[in-house]
């Protein structure tokens, strides 16, 4: 047979998610603040869509009266959930204008032009003379506006005595410094990149490093401690032969080593040590973006009395139903069968929509009730009891998928007696104690820590008594997973952790 490309035709059965399934799964998925914009997407493209402010009773929610369609049409529609049908009570027959456009919109241009005759009339006209007038442009001019950390530098540079050459090789070295005010490339990448001489980048690098905030534009953070010492005269200090001559012995906290090369006691390094601690070993961090994460809790956990209740934060979500106009136009003969059909279009995609809101909160709720049922201990006693438990179990008990337990809790929040926790959090490996009842990782790793954080500061727990000390409580761990956890903590090993 010949090699080669060449076409060929073959069938296959695949399996793929419907767009409206589709759709269900990413509305499940995203968090309360994420779920609001995916909702005024979904109302920008649906025109029988609309939000309420607040719950008015069933009727305001109510889809499509069946009565308002043809006969021979009605069956296109999907059935809608009991609490979303139309009501014959609490609705106007369709024949009869449901929302009175014109009225409202006459009263709203009444009140309107009410108010603008009542602010004119109580409004005294203020008058500025000259020099309130430059009082307030100065005001105005004197408004802040946020200068992102980059824009500083470059600024700095206009007024730095640099040639027209040097000011463009020092934008392409500040173009290379990160946001926490770090160089991120050599002298020699930034050379055959810019086919500028490697001393000529030094130099305007140095220019560049004694500007503000000290220590920006170091490679490394040794040069970046010691830019900040030598800005402050310090450079016949003791800090700065420790950070110049033997900072991984730094690093590796070996306090008589240094003290026995520098010829100085253990306290003086120590002293020495806290004086380099107070160092900003991130210059630029104090120009970082306020990039504050707002969390809104989906579920909302309260003892009331004996028993634990479970609730959702069904008030972020956004209430739809369908627009009562577009019922109206539905039921007029005069429509075309194109409108007709646009309409009912819309208005089965505005129904599922609504069924998968109403089925998102179900679920998260479903899912929350659970975790709460297997976490009382929890719930009431603290982080210490907690239980191991899995996505799978959850699932089982729920009699769903174990993607759509994950789907569930990612990105949620659960407000609870213990604080606002993730809820992928209640989910955690266990470990097998000497009685044989499971105990969740992380309750160990917080014997751990609080182990290590009530430790004589001297004499640091090393990690083969941490085993021993664990196991008269009855758990069973290994050396080497006290070191995972150690790490995932961010504990230094016991060696590091002593204070001569």
């Amino acid at each position: 047979m010949a090699h080669g490309m060449h076409l060929s035709q073959r069938m296959a059965l695949s399996q793929a998610l419907a767009p409206q399934l589709q759709q269900s799964l990413i509305l499940l998925q995203a968090p309360t603040l994420e779920l609001k914009g995916l909702v005024e997407q979904e109302l920008a493209m649906n025109p029988v869509l609309e939000e309420i402010a607040s719950p008015d009773g069933v009727g305001d929610e109510n889809t499509p009266s069946s009565d308002a369609e043809e006969p021979t049409e009605s069956s296109d529609l999907a059935e809608p959930p009991a609490d979303l049908r139309f009501d014959p009570a609490t609705e106007n027959p369709p024949s009869d204008p449901v929302d009175d456009f014109e009225a409202q919109f006459e009263r709203l241009t009444q009140i309107d032009q009410e108010w603008r005759d009542s602010f004119s009339q109580t409004l005294v006209p203020q008058r500025f003379d000259g020099e309130d007038e430059e009082r307030r442009q100065h005001l105005f001019d004197s408004l802040s506006v946020a200068v992102s950390f980059q824009e500083m530098l470059l600024e700095q540079v206009r007024t730095a005595d640099l040639t027209d050459e040097q000011c463009k090789v020092a934008e392409i070295i500040i173009g290379n410094i990160d946001d926490y005010g770090h160089l991120q490339s050599s002298v020699d990448e930034l050379a055959f990149s810019t086919n500028v001489d490697g001393v000529k980048i030094e130099e305007v690098l140095k220019v560049i490093q004694g500007f503000h905030p000290p220590g920006v534009g170091a490679r490394d953070l040794r040069e970046c401690l010691m830019l900040q010492l030598e800005r402050a005269n310090k450079t016949h200090s003791m800090d700065y032969q420790i950070i110049k001559n033997y900072m991984e012995a730094l690093g590796k906290r070996r306090v008589p080593d240094i003290a026995l090369r520098l010829g100085a006691s253990v306290e003086e390094i120590q002293e020495a040590i806290e004086r380099i601690s107070h160092l900003e070993p991130r210059p630029g961090r104090a120009f970082l973006p306020n990039n504050q994460q707002y969390i809104l809790p989906e579920v909302f956990v309260q003892k009331l009395g004996e028993e634990w209740v479970v609730s959702t934060n069904n008030d972020q979500v956004p209430r739809l139903r369908i627009s009562n106009t577009y019922k109206d136009l539905m039921a007029q003969a005069e429509s075309s069968v194109e409108v007709r059909d646009y309409i009912r279009e819309k208005i089965r995609s505005g129904k599922f929509l609504i069924k998968s809101l109403q089925q998102r909160q179900q679920t998260i709720l479903n899912v929350a009730r659970e975790i709460v049922k297997r976490q009382v201990e929890f719930m009431e006693k603290g982080i210490s009891f907690l239980k191991p438990m899995t996505m799978v179990q959850i699932a089982a008990a729920l009699g769903v998928h174990e993607t759509t337990v994950s789907r569930a809790v990612s990105g949620k929040y659960m407000q609870t007696p213990r604080g606002i926790v993730e809820m992928k959090y209640f989910f955690t490996s266990g470990i097998k104690t000497s009685s044989g009842v499971g105990m969740s990782n992380t309750s160990v790793k917080d014997l751990i820590a609080e182990m290590i954080r009530d430790e004589d500061s001297s004499t640091p727990l090393p990690d083969d008594l941490v085993v021993k000390r664990l196991g008269e409580k009855g758990i069973q761990i290994a050396r080497r997973t006290i070191a995972k956890y150690r790490s995932e903590l961010n504990i230094l090993p016991s060696h590091l952790r002593k204070i001569y």
